[in-house]
């Protein structure tokens, strides 16, 4: 028995790395420095954008042009103030909050179609007083971290791919459960930018804990075949597919406005841009250009040049991430971390391909840039939780 169990575990060593050879230890250090460098200057280089792209629209509709950049630097304060202890939080404590932090983001997730009946509309906040908090933000990293603990407490049977059934079972149908009640519930928000976000990032946390390819792609196919039915029956999704398929039908006063200011506005930057704080677009043609359409306000002020040094800060970013996963102590922080590296990865990348209209046009923020409360504040919570891998690690003896 105790040889079966040994070859198992030799078996997961090669196939995945996440359970660690034994001329390695476990040491515990400072948060890592890189990752924390590259998260300030994406904080700062945000916080710079918000104020540049909105003075122009807040002076406009509330009076006050420092109305957004003032709200957006208390929620950063607030983020600190969660971050800091967060990222001093010991590893088996966070474990341990991983199921309720679960249920209690799927319980808010239920009660926002709740809210909205009573509203008679969609909504996607819950207002607690002066406090709005968007249960979709939450469940993304509650989603990273419960299925991180899963394959972590399956791990030996979902790598043991003697066994075609059994691994396939553990590997992806158990786990994909979890990913279809958080996409389920977000759906009912009539949130199809935000659902294909959650499944991407269940998806990129169950790949890397070992499912096996072939069912990986089987799901990831049904589950766009399903997207695709929900789009084709739902006339919001239906239209958006069709402006940007066949912009030339529709109003450019009206329907593709949004998008037609943002690539003006990306046009207009060039290779060095016409000047931070110099964009004309903002200026009543980028409909709230602080949120989803900031980047292009970057590429108009900053130009290529601008646009490329976002573009290398978020990749920095993620090869730093994914080096944090690698040396992270067991299997439940190394996914926990790799999750929220994906979620800003494609989150980032799903922006950038919205803005440029490479994908049609949706609501998704671009991380650390787009103006937003309970989305900065979750994600900077994120961060210490990544930190707070990071001061775990194997090295060599």
């Amino acid at each position: 028995m105790a040889k079966g169990v040994a070859e198992k575990r030799e078996m997961a060593r090669k196939e995945t790395g996440f359970v660690k050879p034994l001329d390695f230890i476990r040491v515990k250090g400072g948060v890592d420095r890189p990752m924390l460098l590259i998260i300030i200057a994406l904080l700062c280089f945000g916080s710079v954008m918000v104020f540049s792209a909105s003075y122009a629209y807040a002076l406009d509709h509330d009076g006050d042009s420092y109305y957004y950049i003032r709200k957006q630097i208390m929620f950063l304060i607030i983020g600190f103030v969660a971050m800091i202890p967060i990222m001093n939080i010991p590893l088996d404590v966070i474990k341990r909050l991983t199921i309720p932090f679960y249920i209690a983001s799927a319980i808010l997730l239920v009660l926002v179609p709740i809210f909205g009946l009573a509203a008679g509309k969609a909504v996607r906040w819950i207002n607690i007083g002066p406090i709005s908090v968007q249960p979709s933000e939450l469940m993304k990293s509650a989603l990273v971290m419960i299925l991180a603990l899963y394959i972590q407490n399956h791990q030996e049977q979902i790598t043991d791919y003697r066994h075609f059934w059994g691994s396939s079972k553990y590997g992806l149908v158990y786990p994909s459960c979890f990913v279809l009640i958080a996409c389920g519930l977000i759906i009912l928000e009539n949130h199809f930018s935000g659902t294909i976000i959650m499944f991407l990032i269940g998806m990129i946390v169950i790949f890397a804990g070992g499912a096996r390819l072939f069912w990986f792609g089987a799901a990831g196919s049904v589950f766009m075949v399903a997207v695709f039915g929900l789009i084709m029956f739902t006339d919001y999704a239906k239209e958006r597919v069709e402006i940007w398929l066949h912009p030339e039908n529709f109003n450019a006063l009206d329907e593709t406005w949004q998008t037609t200011q943002g690539l003006n506005a990306i046009g207009s930057g060039g290779l060095l841009g016409v000047g931070l704080g110099n964009s004309k677009q903002k200026h009543m043609f980028v409909s709230q250009p602080q949120n989803d359409f900031i980047f292009s306000i970057i590429c108009e002020e900053l130009g290529f040049v601008g646009a490329l040094a976002v573009i290398m800060l978020f990749t920095i970013f993620i090869i730093r991430g994914v080096h944090i996963a690698k040396k992270a102590p067991d299997t439940y922080s190394s996914l926990v971390a790799l999750g929220i590296t994906g979620h800003v990865a494609v989150q980032a990348i799903l922006n950038i391909a919205v803005v440029t209209n490479s994908i049609p046009n949706t609501g998704i923020s671009l991380p650390f840039f787009s103006y937003g409360g309970s989305s900065l504040i979750v994600l900077m919570a994120e961060m210490g939780v990544l930190l707070s891998i990071s001061r775990y690690s194997y090295q060599q003896k």
